[in-house]
């Protein structure tokens, strides 16, 4: 439990060869690549489905199965395995190993001979995702002073965005170029540059202070806090890392099961984020990701017109979490969720109600229209602060298998609706489908109103002590 004097010596000096500005923002910009694949990976195969119906000559179930094997078991895996594994091996090492396999497996995918060896591709390709889903954001939110953790969690949000723009644009620019049933083989492969990248910038980096400190590596803690952390904030958060830490060895808690079986507050905190997690995907947005040209190829744009037009979707993608950014450094995370859930419900009344109208080249773009302000809403006021809230709402002992559970939830929700979208569309309409995405965003309204609590600027050593007095009570008081 003692630190080692000399050797902390030779680390501080060691750390004044960059400075902590310039370190936060090579890691940030290298870890975040993780998030830039999310959101390649689920969002290229909007546009590889239109030539895959082709290649494979698919169905609806087996499209559903192309598209849902990345995010189950793939993804859900990833993510409920990837917190345990991170808090076992460390933030760093888990996402090298979700490097190696997102490189292995893009490359299977490419090369697929079959729609069963796709499919399996593509679910070690969602493991991946799943645990980068996890692990990125929380390898971020660990490193970030309290006063910058908002907008260096959330570059991975915009990396997630500009991956899902890349995807769109390779989608249309190789359609363009390749007049070929096989181009969708290009447009799954190109991923393999940022998964290199990745792999490369990942293996000089640290692991987070707060792992270190878990792990009684103290020189280790402190001089990663020196490396990422202004000089005058150094001293007085590694000392209330250390305290927390320290605490928590003197109960003797040994496992996450131990943890909480001792502490039940906890497991309410792991219910609100699971449920959290699980209305992001309520929002619809996994739609627009991933069938926006076959919404629009449907309503009555040519197929090259729909994929230039989700190029469209892409770029305000980016403008919105680019403004969701800068909001949040106005607005608390609690009162943008709900300005996200009420917005994203009253755009998908507007989808339902345009359904309704004769079809016309009108229809065609007020479709357009609410699909971006979903997008808007989703992207400027949860997408920025859903996985944000998720890395700074658990306590350290329990952080990774708490974003593990919470980020499973949303890989669940988001496979089912994703698998039971064409199904449903086909069967009952997408009236139907966009009036069950407006009841589920009001009640994520309320589920919001009443069960998030507000995490901006407070260390997460803070956030623990308040959440810890605001969760001790019966779960009627606050769930």
């Amino acid at each position: 439990m003692s630190d080692n004097p000399p050797s902390t010596r030779v680390l501080t000096r060691t750390s004044l060869r960059e400075d902590p500005r310039t370190f936060l923002f090579r890691l940030t910009a290298i870890a975040s690549l993780g998030g830039l694949l999310f959101g390649f990976d689920t969002g290229v195969i909007s546009g590889a489905l239109v030539y895959l119906r082709e290649d494979f000559q698919l169905t609806a179930v087996t499209e559903g199965l192309v598209v849902t094997s990345l995010l189950f078991p793939g993804a859900t895996a990833g993510a409920l395995l990837g917190g345990p594994v991170a808090d076992r091996v460390g933030r760093k090492k888990s996402l090298v190993i979700a490097s190696v396999i997102f490189v292995v497996s893009t490359i299977a995918c490419a090369l697929a001979p079959s729609v069963a060896v796709l499919i399996v591709a593509r679910i070690a390709l969602g493991y991946a995702v799943g645990v980068a889903s996890v692990v990125v954001p929380l390898y971020l939110a660990e490193m970030a002073p309290a006063s910058q953790r908002g907008r260096i969690v959330t570059m991975n949000q915009l990396m997630l965005t500009t991956g899902l723009f890349l995807a769109f644009v390779a989608n249309a620019v190789l359609a363009n170029l390749i007049n070929d049933p096989v181009v969708w083989r290009y447009m799954v492969g190109v991923a393999l540059v940022p998964a290199v990248g990745l792999l490369i910038g990942m293996c000089p980096l640290p692991d987070t202070p707060r792992w270190y400190a878990s792990k009684q590596m103290w020189p280790k803690a402190r001089h990663t806090l020196q490396r990422a952390h202004l000089s005058d904030r150094v001293e007085a958060e590694y000392e209330q890392i250390r305290a927390v830490v320290t605490a928590d060895a003197m109960k003797g808690e040994v496992s996450v099961l131990a943890t909480l079986r001792r502490e039940p507050w906890m497991k309410r905190l792991i219910l609100v984020g699971i449920i959290l997690a699980m209305a992001q995907q309520t929002t619809g947005i996994n739609v627009v990701m991933y069938y926006a040209p076959t919404v629009l190829e449907s309503s009555g744009l040519t197929r090259s017109a729909s994929l230039l037009a989700s190029v469209t979707v892409g770029i305000s993608m980016i403008v919105f979490t680019v403004v969701g950014m800068w909001v949040l450094g106005m607005m608390g995370r609690r009162r943008m969720m709900l300005l996200g859930f009420g917005g994203v419900a009253a755009s998908h009344l507007g989808l339902l109600v345009t359904y309704l109208l004769p079809d016309s080249s009108l229809r065609s773009y007020l479709i357009l229209l609410f699909m971006l302000l979903v997008t808007a809403f989703m992207l400027t006021f949860l997408a920025t602060t859903g996985f944000l809230v998720l890395s700074e709402l658990f306590p350290l002992p329990i952080r990774g298998f708490a974003m593990g559970a919470s980020l499973g939830g949303l890989w669940v929700a988001n496979s089912l609706i994703s698998f039971l979208f064409p199904i449903l569309a086909e069967r009952f309409g997408s009236v139907a489908v966009f009036s069950g995405f407006m009841v589920l965003n009001v009640l994520a309204t309320l589920f919001a109103f009443r069960c998030v609590p507000e995490t901006k600027g407070r260390t997460l050593e803070e956030l623990e002590g308040e959440l810890r007095d605001r969760y001790s009570g019966t779960v009627t008081d606050h769930l």
